[in-house]
């Protein structure tokens, strides 16, 4: 592997982990806050990419789209917090497993219904089609670059708001002692109803960038999920730090795994051998490195107060 290749999937290994980022970080709040195994996530994902693409094929504004895909991701996480998921905060995981199931599921076919079963797709915004040369020479698309500003700039925004924020306070507290805030006062329901439209804008908005990358279709938030909750595994239930280093950590190993394996086994088997065993390996690497991580820091990289 060259020296460019190298620096080019590394950039690419940081562009999904700032997507699962996006994903992970409403998931682990939700989680944190709430105590709740919601698998529906990945449908609210899935929601967010479907609102962009809808918006910007009616009205020729990916930028419009993307406005819509956090509201309406947002707006139907509120929705089904209020009408589903409330019910489910006293009991036990398996009942949220079941429920939240059923929401996928529900999701799912109403899509399907609403845009049909193939795929649409989202273009670029023209500022953002094409390469930029980096230094070195080395030549980047400059809509996976700006992916990768955009989920820093979350990241950051993420971070002063709960650090810094009235509502962050409340969210940390809520974190620790849910009966306590709610003994003083603060409106438990309204603002686990936040958390989880907070929660679901992000995944939206995940599910949109994503949508300019690949084809949006029923579905697509479940291979998302999973990996989602791997990251919230190695970051740290209910850390937002965790959940940033762990999707940086997740989208390197995978994507470098997925180049360098299929030639490291090329050095001494035949070229279809090797790439079926690389291949087949470096889907594995994420899970290798979720159970290394299980095994010296059973909590994760982050406690949930990181």
């Amino acid at each position: 592997m060259t020296a460019a290749l190298f620096f080019e999937q590394l950039l690419n290994g940081l562009q999904f982990g700032v997507t699962l980022f996006l994903m992970a970080a409403g998931l682990t709040l939700v989680f944190g806050v709430m105590g709740l195994i919601n698998l529906a996530h990945g449908s609210l994902y899935m929601v967010g990419a479907f609102a962009c693409a809808a918006v910007a094929a009616a009205t020729g504004s990916f930028w419009l789209g993307l406005v819509a895909s956090i509201v309406a991701a947002a707006f139907a996480g509120a929705l089904i917090e209020m009408t589903v998921i409330r019910r489910l905060y006293n009991r036990d995981h398996l009942d949220q497993v079941l429920a939240t199931f059923a929401l996928i599921l529900i999701f799912s076919e109403g899509c399907r219904f609403i845009f049909g079963s193939f795929p649409l797709f989202l273009d670029v915004p023209a500022i953002l089609a094409g390469p930029i040369t980096l230094p070195g020479g080395l030549p980047y698309p400059i809509y996976r670059l700006s992916i990768i500003v955009v989920g820093g700039l979350v990241a950051l925004g993420l971070y002063l708001l709960i650090a810094k924020t009235r509502l962050g306070i409340r969210i940390r507290a809520g974190e620790a002692d849910r009966e306590m805030i709610a003994a003083l006062g603060v409106d438990i329901r309204t603002l686990y109803t936040i958390v989880f439209a907070l929660g679901a804008g992000l995944a939206g908005f995940a599910g949109a960038l994503v949508g300019a990358l690949q084809s949006v279709q029923v579905g697509m938030g479940e291979p998302v999920l999973i990996l989602a909750f791997v990251v919230i595994v190695i970051g740290g239930i209910g850390s937002i730090k965790g959940a940033l280093i762990a999707s940086i950590l997740v989208g390197i190993v995978d994507t470098l795994g997925r180049v360098s394996l299929p030639s490291l086994f090329g050095l001494f088997m035949d070229p279809s051998a090797a790439n079926s065993i690389g291949s087949s390996l470096s889907s594995m690497l994420i899970y290798v490195l979720m159970a290394v991580v299980l095994i010296f820091k059973p909590e994760g990289l982050v406690s949930q107060n990181g």
